[in-house]
């Protein structure tokens, strides 16, 4: 089962772009694969472009040996271009096999371990004072449907030009005590802050929250230092959620050893596929960690990560944008007419070959991407700081 072609097709799903890989073998088998780099996708396809020369005439089953030449077959390894690029063609070829076998996915990594993937909702209401109304009303509508775990995003969050890091703490902090009174101790509640924020800024913001009202914080600082996390560790009782920008076992590796994270955020479309998640997750279940997967794509990463979860001894809670409220787009049922399909607060694997999820390629090679950057922030004195 040799692979014929490699190729990276860009295009815009709802207000956003996404970047699929079509893997084909040259017994006419097609695999889908999404790469999780976003708005750096032309650079993840100069990467694929280069991968595709030499990967003709490979035998697609060979899936950990590919990994191994696809990371190792230049002198600069590493880094979070090479892995995305990575990541969708591994997607890829486990899509193949599943497909080849006549099986889905997860029975290529030992089977179900748990008949549904319970899913936490995601507010796009910020949590400020004079939104709070708002966030209430909108998380009641989440509890409503059956929803138990809750992700918030602070203050300020959705300005695109300015954000001041000590103006958001305080807001969020204030909103988030209300909120917690109004919901009550038995929702599960978290925040995304994004890597907004400094060691000092967090630990003053998570001082500034009354007792049991956050069950985890999400990405507060960058991950380049492990360092920095550790001296934040012993600044809160918060529960950490990390991972999403990891791109190797490598980078997760000091966070798992050190118990720098409660939740590790694996990425399966980043960190190198599924093949490098399941190695990860593995460490992380040696030292009790639980994996919640950072799911921010379209369907084909939904049905890679859906797939990866269900087979996962240490899995907690998965991310999904399917919810009632989401502003992206970016499930179409007219470019994917066959994927995975959120059923209230859960997903429910399909027992299809592969990954389960058929791309109506005619019609997403219609779909011109947008030119996109991300928002380039500044704090109020002129400085640059993070997204």
């Amino acid at each position: 089962m040799k692979i014929e072609s490699v190729e990276a097709i860009l295009g815009r799903v709802g207000s956003r772009n996404q970047l699929l890989v079509k893997v084909v073998t040259e017994c006419g088998i097609i695999g889908w694969g999404e790469s999780g780099l976003s708005n750096r996708e032309y650079a993840v396809m100069g990467a694929i472009k280069h991968f595709s020369q030499f990967l003709k005439g490979k035998d697609a089953k060979q899936i950990g040996r590919i990994w191994q030449e696809l990371y190792r077959s230049h002198y600069f390894e590493g880094g979070r271009v090479i892995t995305a690029a990575i990541s969708a063609i591994d997607i890829a070829l486990y899509d193949i096999l599943g497909k080849k076998l006549n099986v889905p996915v997860y029975q290529l990594l030992g089977g179900r371990q748990r008949d549904n993937i319970p899913c936490f909702a995601c507010c796009y209401t910020e949590a400020d004072p004079d939104k709070l109304d708002d966030l209430v009303k909108e998380s009641k509508a989440l509890i409503a449907l059956g929803w138990t775990t809750i992700r918030v995003i602070p203050s300020r969050f959705d300005d695109l030009t300015t954000f001041e890091p000590q103006e958001s703490i305080t807001r969020t902090a204030r909103c988030l005590n209300e909120l917690r009174k109004i919901l009550g101790p038995d929702i599960t509640l978290g925040i995304d802050y994004h890597h907004r924020l400094s060691v000092a800024e967090t630990a003053s913001f998570c001082q500034r929250l009354a007792p049991d009202t956050l069950d985890f914080i999400e990405e507060p600082i960058r991950n380049e230092s492990p360092e920095a996390y550790k001296t934040l560790r012993t600044m809160t009782n918060i529960p950490f959620a990390i991972g999403e920008e990891f791109s190797s076992k490598w980078a997760a590796k000091p966070y798992i050893e050190q118990g720098l994270t409660q939740y590790l955020r694996i990425d399966v479309c980043n960190i190198g596929g599924i093949t490098e998640a399941v190695k990860v997750s593995g460490w992380a279940e040696a030292h009790y960690i639980d994996v919640m997967p950072h799911n921010p794509l379209g369907p084909v990463c939904t049905a890679a990560t859906n797939h990866f979860a269900v087979a996962l001894p240490n899995f907690s809670l998965m991310e999904t944008h399917q919810g009632p409220f989401s502003p992206f787009g970016a499930h179409d049922d007219k470019l994917f007419p066959q994927q995975h399909k959120l059923e209230g607060n859960k997903f429910i694997v399909p027992d299809v070959p592969g990954l389960g999820v058929e791309v109506n390629e005619a019609e997403f090679r219609k779909s011109t991407p947008i030119e996109v950057e991300a928002p380039h922030l500044s704090k109020r004195d002129g400085s640059h700081t993070n997204w």
